[in-house]
């Protein structure tokens, strides 16, 4: 798209998609209130009537970057879930898999991440709606035989979101742990437990 505002076509949809690109950046460095628009399109070369374009005001960006985040992490949770007739050799493996596509989407979009997961005014409640998510794909799957009834999927979930959401910050966005190794880790923890079987 040039400067004189056409929005259609392939370079308008490369402006957008840099508009977005440039502003989780701005606001995963500088929060929400000291992101200005006019900082935002100086990066992408734009101007603002480009920008208006595309988005009604900052908050109309932010929060399609918002929703942007809440749909790749809540569709890949969903397909985390383990369907039937998993051999329980793989069940360790499938799980880490499962995990370290949420933990790789993370690794892959910390900007997006730092907005949606923490900075957003809804991250709480996205996290939320994730333990549920995880209560749901655990209720199904001890149905499948996986896991034990005795369980408490509730504090489960919620405990595992807490995991994810802590070591996110401290592990993966640092470069400390990758994601399949931190996945690894934290499902040897769940399945094996940390009691020392040698004793």
């Amino acid at each position: 798209m040039g400067q004189r505002g056409r929005k259609k076509g392939s370079n308008g949809e490369q402006s957008r998609a840099l508009l977005l690109s440039i502003a989780a950046n701005e606001f995963a460095e500088n929060g929400y209130h000291d992101t200005k628009v006019s900082s935002i399109v100086k990066r992408a070369g734009l101007t603002q009537p480009t920008f208006y374009l595309y988005f009604q005001n900052k908050e109309a960006i932010f929060q399609e970057l918002v929703e942007l985040f809440r749909e790749n992490l809540f569709s890949l949770t969903r397909k985390s879930r383990l369907e039937p007739g998993i051999e329980l050799s793989s069940l360790s493996d499938r799980i880490t898999y499962g995990l370290a596509g949420i933990f790789s989407f993370f690794k892959e979009n910390p900007d997006l991440t730092k907005i949606g997961f923490y900075e957003s005014a809804i991250a709480e409640e996205m996290k939320r709606e994730l333990a549920i998510q995880i209560e749901e794909n655990l209720t199904s799957e001890v149905q499948n035989g996986y896991f034990s009834q005795a369980i408490d999927m509730c504090i489960f979930a919620e405990s595992l979101v807490g995991i994810i959401e802590r070591l996110t910050v401290t592990k993966l966005l640092p470069g400390l742990k990758q994601p399949n190794r931190l996945a690894e880790e934290i499902v040897d923890i769940f399945l094996n437990g940390i009691i020392n079987k040698n004793n």
